[in-house]
């Protein structure tokens, strides 16, 4: 083994010890402006996960901010790539290309406005459904088989109110409790998936 061998095998090894086994990875837009806006339910997310573990998500890696933690007695990292939505892709395949990880090892975390807040939507693969951040990251790793999350935002008022104005609008609390009730959903389902039990998790909660 050459000495940029060893160095790469130590790289990606989580300062916790072992190497890191998944990526769960919350899309969302950076800035204090977009704090609490229906884009960034998979942010919200991986935070409330950080937050239960008593960690923070506050590493600058991957054109993102991300931790390593220990979820269900796996090594994973937590991810919330600093792209900007529509460039999710550019963050996740750089980790996964630094952990050689393939997309099987990725979970996705993010909002759906096809269903109602409180409701969530795993899935192991499928399109983009028209989400740009996902749409980025099929393109960039090219496969649309990767594990996924989708947490409910609540659909437009109306079918001509303008999309983008709708997901970077910030919840309304009442809305905002109920899609916190799923994130709690979510930590567990991840926890599940993570060990290989994602049709466990599917039939639990979607």
């Amino acid at each position: 083994m050459s000495i940029f061998d060893a160095f790469a095998k130590i790289s990606s090894q989580s300062s916790g010890g072992g190497k890191i086994e998944y990526i769960i990875a919350g899309l969302g837009n950076p800035g204090l402006e977009y704090q609490e806006t229906r884009h960034n339910a998979g942010f919200m997310a991986v935070d409330k996960i950080a937050e239960n573990l008593g960690v923070k998500i506050d590493r600058m890696k991957f054109k993102g901010l991300c931790t390593d933690i220990t979820l269900a007695d796996k090594r994973c990292l937590l991810l919330k790539p600093a792209t900007y939505m529509n460039n999710s892709g550019e963050s996740i395949v750089e980790a996964l290309n630094f952990y050689k990880l393939d997309t099987e090892h990725l979970i996705v975390i993010y909002d759906d406005i096809s269903l109602e807040p409180s409701k969530m939507r795993i899935r192991r693969k499928g399109s983009h459904g028209g989400h740009n951040g996902i749409r980025s990251i099929i393109d960039l790793t090219g496969t649309e088989e990767f594990l996924r999350i989708k947490l409910g935002v609540g659909k437009k008022p109306h079918p001509d109110y303008d999309l983008a104005k709708w997901v970077l609008g910030k919840f309304r609390p009442d809305d905002l409790k109920k899609l916190y009730q799923a994130v709690d959903n979510a930590e567990e389902a991840v926890k599940l998936m993570v060990n290989g039990k994602t049709d466990e998790a599917m039939n639990k909660f979607n």
